[in-house]
């Protein structure tokens, strides 16, 4: 566990830091995108189900995202 924290902690890419920081993006992700339903469209159909949506679909933008930036970083 103190190797993953210390590569974490150094920047090194690898393939358990990788799994790691995708799911703090799916994570954040989520969260970014259940906030966001709700200002967009949470008077309109309701706050419960536009963080629902929010939170399904927040995630769809943020993975491919991260998942090129960690190749890239790998490669730097």
């Amino acid at each position: 566990m103190e190797e993953i924290i210390n590569a974490l902690a150094t920047g090194e890419i690898t393939l358990i830091t990788c799994v790691v920081w995708s799911c703090i993006a799916v994570v954040i992700g989520a969260i970014g995108g259940a906030i966001g339903g709700i200002i967009v469209g949470g008077k309109h159909i309701g706050y419960e189900l536009a963080a629902m949506m929010g939170g399904f679909y927040g995630p769809i933008a943020v993975v491919p995202g991260v998942l090129l930036a960690l190749i890239i970083l790998f490669f730097i």
